[in-house]
């Protein structure tokens, strides 16, 4: 049987890879149907997006903002409750770029899907300044 502290590293991992390849399928075959996506911050695109299509339309909005978006991943680590992802997330909008540290929380259900899920970056200021026009 696996840990299920380790299947959730895994399902994050796959996540990331998924969203970085611009898979967006695989990326909501993870998700809960009743998932809630925080962003924080006084960008245009702070709030909560409740359900696969809020979090489907939020991307569309996100990734059409942006020029482009990398994620490094340093480190995923995970128990049966809750799932921390920290890494750095390289975003490009009108010629700038902006590398912040983020930290993501992820509460999966017990089928290890995403069902809530916080970003955390390390200067919410700059990154607003970068989302808004």
């Amino acid at each position: 049987m696996v840990d299920v502290g380790q299947r959730n590293v895994e399902v994050a991992r796959k996540g990331y890879a998924a969203f970085e390849s611009g898979d967006v399928p695989a990326v909501m075959d993870l998700f809960a149907d009743d998932i809630v996506w925080h962003i924080f911050g006084k960008s245009p695109l702070a709030g909560d997006y409740r359900g696969k299509p809020a979090v489907m339309e939020f991307f569309g909005k996100f990734l059409g903002m942006i020029d482009s978006q990398h994620t490094e991943v340093n480190d995923i680590v995970a128990n049966d409750q809750q799932t921390v992802g920290m890494g750095t997330v390289t975003l490009k909008r009108k010629g700038l770029t902006l590398e912040p540290k983020s930290t993501d929380l992820i509460h999966p259900d017990s089928e290890g899907r995403v069902k809530e899920f916080w970003r955390f970056s390390d200067d919410q200021a700059a990154l607003d300044g970068l989302l808004s026009d």
